[in-house]
């Protein structure tokens, strides 16, 4: 597909970007492409689970003094 560009057409394409955008802008655009790709790939990695690191457990809350200490659960009716 781009096998047939040639040091010219690439030249040629850099200059076309340099009037459309602008010499200050171009950098702000290639920057904020990076970033993206670096949040797609970080999402990619979360949602897969490749994550190396362990998930965080939970901790439960401590107990109060209404629950009662047998662990059977509190009755509502009684």
């Amino acid at each position: 597909m781009f096998g047939d560009l040639s040091f010219s057409h690439i030249l040629i394409l850099l200059l076309v970007l340099v009037l459309v955008f602008g010499a200050k802008r171009i950098p702000e655009i290639g920057s904020s492409l990076g970033q993206g790709i670096k949040e797609f790939k970080r999402s990619l990695k979360e949602a897969t689970g490749d994550d190396p690191s362990p998930p965080r457990s939970v901790q439960p809350p401590a107990a109060s003094g209404s629950v009662p200490s047998s662990g059977d659960p509190k009755r509502l009716s009684d």
